[in-house]
């Protein structure tokens, strides 16, 4: 048994098919793409044990798959009882006996979803409170919603039950206002507009959401330009549901998908060589390798101060490089 998972009481494996030709796709990063609840961190570790082989053998985290290949995965399993509290720094932005507001990172995932056994922001929040909302139980440790694992920014979760079921009633009847800064491929006609178009799991790829007026459920978007740059563009997004991947898909459904975004775009990264449109350079480093989507604002009522609070965190800093390389390599035209 490897020693990540000598503890876990049960390992369930999975199995993918490569199918088609990728370009530049090391097997972390396609594993992370596939399996969203965990980070890729995680499946760095399972590569170096051996829970992972390709064709029966194992390999390393940068083998770069084939078609062809046929990979195998030994995944932990999580029971509810078994939440480890882990000393994981948090960026905290505010804080009272009742909630707390965090600044996610990217590449964290943020509950044990799926199995993941640690690494998610709830074993961090089990180390940093002593209490937190049982309300939908221990895995959720009192979060409200969620971020995708590779979005970053601000969240909220609940340390008192009772102040949960207010909060989560504000999510429910849309009060709560969300922000996001994306970075997306293409030049929007329009300044601003609304999406409204519902959103299901995917027909073929179980991982995906997708467009779906058959079985969707209602999903509103409303999207803001806030700077035009030659094929790109940086928008303001303030979605009104909260569906999964809502605004990924959304963003995609109207031409316009979030950069560097590997389920719904064509590319998992972006290089300055893609925006000059010259040939990659050998060893060249992306300026962003996981979708350019930032939880920026949120702003709720508290139900014990009485009063509207609102929260904002800045853009971090693959954003920030890739909004600046963007001004100077492809500045908007006159």
């Amino acid at each position: 048994m490897h020693a990540m998972l000598e503890e876990i009481t049960q390992i369930k494996e999975v199995t993918f098919e490569i199918k088609k030709t990728f370009e530049d796709r090391r097997i972390d990063r396609y594993l992370a793409a596939r399996l969203p609840d965990y980070s890729r961190t995680f499946i760095q570790k399972l590569v170096k044990e051996g829970a992972v082989v390709v064709n029966g053998r194992s390999v390393k985290s940068s083998y770069d798959i084939q078609k062809g290949d046929t990979i195998s995965v030994r995944l932990p399993v999580l029971e509810e009882s078994k939440i480890v509290p882990e000393n994981i720094p948090l960026n905290i932005v505010y804080e009272d006996d009742y909630l707390m507001l965090i600044n996610k990172p990217y590449d964290m995932v943020v509950h044990p979803a799926g199995g993941h056994p640690s690494g998610t922001l709830v074993n961090a929040l089990a180390f940093h409170c002593q209490n937190l909302s049982q309300v939908n139980g221990p895995l959720k440790a009192g979060i409200v919603h969620r971020l995708d694992r590779d979005t970053s920014g601000i969240m909220l979760s609940i340390k008192s039950d009772a102040v949960h079921s207010h909060i989560a009633m504000q999510f429910e009847k849309r009060y709560v206002k969300k922000e996001y800064l994306a970075v997306v491929e293409g030049e929007f006609d329009l300044d601003s507009d609304e999406i409204n178009l519902p959103i299901g799991r995917h027909k073929n790829e179980p991982q995906k959401m997708a467009i779906r007026r058959d079985i969707g459920k209602e999903a509103v978007s409303v999207y803001e330009v806030l700077e035009r740059f030659r094929g790109y563009t940086l928008v303001k997004i303030m979605p009104k549901t909260g569906r999964t991947h809502q605004i990924r898909v959304h963003m995609r459904s109207i031409g316009h998908p979030v950069v560097a975004d590997f389920m719904y775009s064509s590319s998992e990264s972006c290089y300055l060589s893609d925006l000059l449109q010259k040939e990659r350079e050998p060893g060249e480093v992306p300026i962003i390798e996981r979708q350019a989507l930032h939880a920026h604002k949120i702003e709720f009522f508290h139900p014990i101060q009485n009063k509207r609070m609102e929260f904002q965190v800045d853009v971090p800093d693959d954003i920030s490089l890739l909004i600046k390389t963007l001004r100077e390599v492809r500045p908007q035209r006159n």
